[in-house]
């Protein structure tokens, strides 16, 4: 009888195991083909800066992934008090990254799209307009020096577009 008891227990540690060795593999490749990766070029701690005004700092971010790597995690942090937090993710099902925006305004955007020629490409509708919905788009683009945001809207369905902002992220100065 104690040999049965020693035998049923080491079953059970077994089973244990490979529950548990199943989980931590299905965990790593939850987000491990390359589409997850194409954002990672926007992760780290960077100081913000306005393209036409390259001396002066207007916002820190934090880019990290969170979430067992799935998820692009942003919180920015304006210095005209303006503050929002994005969670951006490869959208295996519709095979496009998605993007959600909110701010201490209460502001929600929500964008969609993918790389386009080495630069992510997100678009959606912006609402938060008094004199109704526009088209926005955002273009993220590694650059030298850190990483270029360009934000373009678009008031026609997209047939002409006009320049939002030009930002730079570059490393945070500690």
């Amino acid at each position: 009888m104690k040999q049965f008891s020693k035998l049923i227990l080491s079953i059970v540690v077994l089973i244990v195991y490979a529950a548990q060795t199943s989980q931590a593999q299905a965990k790593a490749q939850a987000c491990s083909a390359p589409e997850y990766r194409q954002f990672d070029f926007w992760l780290g701690d960077w100081d913000t800066y306005d393209v036409d005004a390259p001396g002066k700092a207007v916002a820190h971010n934090r880019v990290d992934l969170i979430l067992d790597r799935c998820v692009i995690h942003e919180v920015y942090d304006g210095f005209n008090g303006g503050h929002g937090e994005s969670f951006s993710i490869y959208d295996s099902t519709r095979r496009q990254w998605h993007q959600s925006w909110v701010t201490n305004k209460g502001v929600l955007l929500l964008l969609d799209g993918g790389m386009e020629n080495g630069a992510m490409v997100l678009q959606g509708i912006d609402r938060s307009q008094k004199t109704g919905p526009r088209l926005i788009r955002g273009i993220w683009k590694q650059v030298t020096d850190g990483v270029r945001e360009t934000a373009e809207v678009s008031s026609d369905d997209g047939k002409t577009w006009q320049p939002l902002f030009d930002i730079v992220f570059r490393p945070h100065a500690k």
